[in-house]
């Protein structure tokens, strides 16, 4: 077992609806393009599958999909979905799935879930021992927001709202970091939630990635390749795994 959170079946059961922006076509269809693009026509291992949010609908465009997930509740919101979908129980610095794979990828902050730097080296490496040669590994990720930390002070808010107000609390020196959520409730009240992860930068996950064999192909401000620039505040990263595809992969490409 991880350091990661698990969500348990009330979290399952809410999940959907408190994300419910980033299933908006504006925020998904980009991020399956590039999938998809990604994928060619190999296999795709998504780690903390969730509820399915981007696996279904790249799995609705002919990618043929696996899962891994460590919370069990969340993995029986895929399959109420999509029954056929294969997910298998674990976490993803050491769960190994069968077979071999043209792209790994891991969005919406979860690399931030492993709270060591150990797990996070773990998981890149994983990625790699499940990736073809010149197979992929995709992320996406924030960029720390230290920028906006005031000296002195512990917190910064990600999103201020009628119905919810998320904050960031950071401690700088181990890269531990704390999201509290406080959403409306119907009766006027407040639910207070907390997620707990380590942040990550983008030449520390480089390295990671030289670690486990692999190299960065690129970085992209967002799914639809916006270019990635000081001022970007979260980017999707492509390493790619050293070593030649194989022939099948080699004529997709030139196809």
């Amino acid at each position: 077992m991880t350091t990661s959170d698990l969500w348990d079946a009330d979290a399952a059961d809410r999940y959907d609806e408190a994300v419910a922006d980033m299933f908006a076509p504006d925020v998904l269809t980009p991020t399956v393009d590039l999938l998809a693009d990604l994928a060619r026509e190999g296999r795709a291992l998504e780690f903390a599958i969730g509820t399915g949010r981007v696996a279904i609908p790249l799995a609705e465009r002919g990618v043929d999909v696996t899962g891994i997930e460590l919370s069990q509740p969340m993995v029986d919101r895929v399959h109420a979905k999509r029954p056929d979908l294969p997910v298998a129980i674990g976490d993803m610095a050491t769960t190994v799935v069968p077979g071999e794979f043209s792209l790994v990828y891991l969005v919406f902050n979860t690399i931030g879930n492993l709270r060591t730097q150990a797990e996070q080296v773990a998981c890149f490496r994983n990625a790699a021992r499940h990736l073809g040669p010149g197979g992929r590994f995709v992320i996406e990720v924030e960029v720390p927001s230290l920028r906006r930390l005031p000296p002195g002070q512990a917190g910064v808010p990600f999103d201020i709202s009628d119905s919810h107000l998320g904050v960031d609390t950071y401690d700088v020196v181990t890269q531990q970091a704390i999201s509290h959520h406080f959403t409306r409730q119907p009766d006027g009240t407040y639910r207070r939630g907390t997620h707990n992860f380590r942040y990550v930068w983008p030449s520390e996950l480089d390295l990671m990635a030289q670690l486990a064999g692999m190299e960065l192909e690129g970085r992209y401000a967002g799914w639809s390749r916006e270019p990635f620039t000081a001022d970007s505040e979260s980017h999707v990263s492509v390493w790619r795994r050293h070593g030649e595809p194989s022939p099948q992969s080699v004529q997709t490409l030139r196809t």
